[in-house]
């Protein structure tokens, strides 16, 4: 009996069904994709996010709170290198038409739009040069919580 349970636990732990770590693409597939979500507490489930240079990302968030747009909107913004996000984040808190990104603004490389409680949107873009970059939440006040590193190998 002992044998049985010691075969079946080996046979459990060895499977691959039971690891929970992803693994990236390799670097010649086509499209790495990353799902990231938001919620109703201020928070992203991912605080890093590794890609390689020229990689086609293709990302989805999902705000998988219930409060509505107006109330908690959250959005996916990754600024370009050496953006002060506070800074930006100051510019964003006056732009409400644009869904708090500014008009006009270069100090974004991509984003997605604003969604609320139960929504999800997909973005497809090439990831920069090699580096670090920040991704936020644009909605007031949320960049303090809801913010993450981008790095690109």
């Amino acid at each position: 009996m002992n044998i049985l349970v010691s075969l079946l636990l080996i046979l459990f732990v060895s499977n691959p069904f039971t690891n929970s770590s992803i693994e990236k693409p390799a670097a010649n597939d086509d499209k790495v994709e990353i799902t990231i979500e938001a919620n109703d507490q201020m928070r992203f489930n991912l605080s890093e996010i590794k890609v390689k240079e020229g990689d086609t990302v293709v990302l989805t968030l999902k705000h998988v709170g219930k409060l509505p747009k107006a109330a908690m909107g959250h959005n996916w913004v990754l600024l370009k290198k050496d953006v002060a996000m506070a800074d930006f984040a100051k510019t964003a808190m006056t732009a409400k038409a644009t869904d708090y990104i500014p008009e006009g603004t270069e100090d974004v490389i991509v984003h997605t739009k604003m969604l609320g409680g139960g929504e999800e949107t997909t973005i497809e873009f090439e990831a920069p040069a090699k580096g670090e970059y920040t991704f936020i939440c644009s909605f007031p006040g949320h960049y303090a919580l809801m913010n993450g590193k981008f790095i690109v190998e």
